[in-house]
C-alpha cells in the first residue's frame, strides 16, 4: 500500500521537475536572443572581492559605448562627403570620450601593458577588459537600432581580409606595429612630456592625431589597436564569435604582444618593473645624482 502511494508521488515530483526546466530554458533562450553573445558572462566578474572592481567595470562599459560612438560616428553620421572634416570630428570625438568617460583603459591590450607596468593589479586587468567587451558587445547592436530608427549609415568596423593572408601573418605584424606604436605615444604624452595648464587638452589631441595616423599606415586589419573593438565588431558583423582562430591571432595575440614590447620598451628606458621584476639593464632615462658641493670655505 505504502508503495503504490509512493510511486504516484514519485511520478509527480519528476514531472514538476521536467516543467521547472522547461521553464528555465526557456527563459534562457528568451535572454539569450535579447542578450549579445557573451554578454552574461562578462558580468559575472562583478562580484570579485566582494564587488571591490565593479565601478573597474562599470567606467569601462561607459567608456567604451562612448568611444564607439563618437570615434565611429565620423564619416558615417557626420561628414559621410567630407573625408578632411571627418578626421577632424573623429579627433574630437576621441577627446570627448576620454574626457567624458574619465579616461578609462576601453582597450584590453592597454589593460595587460598596464598590468605589467604595475599601474594596475592582475584582477583589475580582467575586470576591466571584461568591462570593456561588454560595452562593446553592447554598442554595435545599440548603434544599429539607431541607425535604423534615425535612417542613419550604419557603422563600421575593423575587419582583415584573408585573401593573399591566408595565414594572418601580415595582419598581425600590421596590429602588433600599430598597437606598439600606439602604446609608445600613450607613454610619451602621458608620462614624459608636460604641456602646462593644457596639458590634458593637448596631449589627448595628440593622441587623436597619432591614431589616425596610424589608422591610414596600418589599414591590413583594419587596424583595430583594440582586441575588443576586433572581436566585438566580428560578433555582431557574424551573429556569434569567431571560429577562425585567425582572427584571434590578429586582434589578441598580436596586439597583446605589441603592447607588453612597448611596456618591455618603457621599462628598459624608464627603469620601471616589468611584469613584478626589475629588468638587468637600464634605465636610459637614469635620474641625474646630483653630487653634494664641497665647503670652499676653510676651517678655522
Amino acid at each position: 500500500s505504502f508503495t503504490i502511494l509512493f510511486i504516484p508521488l514519485e511520478i509527480d515530483s519528476v514531472i514538476h521537475s521536467f516543467t521547472m526546466f522547461s521553464v528555465i530554458s526557456s527563459i534562457v533562450t528568451s535572454l539569450s536572443e535579447l542578450l549579445p553573445p557573451g554578454l552574461a558572462l562578462t558580468l559575472c566578474v562583478i562580484p570579485i572581492s566582494n564587488k571591490k572592481y565593479m565601478k573597474n567595470y562599470i567606467d569601462e562599459f561607459i567608456g567604451t559605448l562612448l568611444m564607439i560612438g563618437l570615434t565611429f560616428s565620423p564619416g558615417k553620421w557626420i561628414f559621410a562627403d567630407s573625408l578632411y572634416l571627418a578626421w577632424v570630428v573623429h579627433a574630437v570625438g576621441v577627446v570627448a570620450a576620454d574626457k567624458i568617460g574619465g579616461g578609462q583603459h576601453v582597450n584590453p591590450a592597454v589593460s595587460m601593458v598596464m598590468c605589467a607596468l604595475g599601474k594596475c593589479d592582475y584582477t583589475e586587468m580582467i575586470v576591466r577588459i571584461a568591462g570593456a567587451m561588454g560595452g562593446g558587445l553592447v554598442a554595435f547592436p545599440l548603434f544599429k537600432i539607431m541607425t535604423d530608427t534615425l535612417g542613419w549609415t550604419e557603422l563600421g568596423g575593423p575587419e582583415f581580409n584573408p585573401n593573399n593572408d591566408e595565414d594572418g601573418s601580415s595582419a598581425a605584424w600590421s596590429e602588433f606595429t600599430a598597437t606598439f606604436l600606439l602604446l609608445l605615444v600613450i607613454y610619451l604624452l602621458n608620462w614624459e612630456l608636460n604641456f602646462g595648464k593644457m596639458h590634458y587638452w593637448i596631449k589627448q589631441t595628440l593622441t587623436a592625431v597619432a591614431i589616425r595616423v596610424l589608422i591610414e599606415v596600418f589599414p591590413t586589419a583594419g587596424p583595430a589597436m583594440n582586441p575588443m573593438l576586433g572581436t566585438t565588431w566580428a560578433v555582431f558583423a557574424g551573429g556569434d564569435f569567431p571560429d577562425d582562430v585567425r582572427h584571434y591571432f590578429v586582434y589578441w595575440i598580436a596586439a597583446a604582444l605589441g603592447a607588453l614590447f612597448s611596456g618591455f620598451v618603457y621599462a628598459v628606458y624608464d627603469g620601471c618593473e616589468f611584469c613584478g621584476h626589475k629588468l638587468p639593464f637600464g634605465p636610459i632615462n637614469a635620474p641625474k645624482v646630483v653630487k653634494p658641493k664641497k665647503d670652499s670655505k676653510k676651517k678655522d
